[in-house]
């Protein structure tokens, strides 16, 4: 299963940009079980998590681990998404201190 996994700052009061952007499965090539998994280094974080302009997860509060994501304890959501679709996941945050989103995506074809 191949595994997308980075982090990003996202400024005080500010929505990062998709975190997929330029990765090998931003656009599926077939279908594909996706498995989201997040945490932040802080509260005040929030994920959105679209595939094919469908919306999956619309800027819900994610764990405060301050760590890259453990699987199973930080799964968001699992889906199956057709192929072509693109995957957009951003954060929000809410709070007037920078934050740091620790984010993974497995991808099951």
């Amino acid at each position: 299963m191949p595994t997308m996994q980075n982090s990003v700052s996202v400024a005080a009061n500010a929505t990062s940009a998709n975190v997929l952007a330029g990765q090998l499965y931003e656009f599926l090539p077939a279908n594909a079980q996706v498995v989201l998994s997040c945490t932040g280094s802080a509260t005040g974080l929030n994920v959105t998590f679209l595939a094919g302009g469908v919306t999956l997860i619309n800027d819900q509060a994610i764990n405060l681990q301050n760590r890259f994501p453990v699987i199973p304890d930080d799964i968001i959501t699992q889906e199956m998404i057709p192929a072509g679709a693109r995957l957009l996941i951003t954060a929000r945050n809410t709070t007037a201190g920078a934050l740091t989103f620790f984010w993974r995506v497995d991808v099951g074809f």
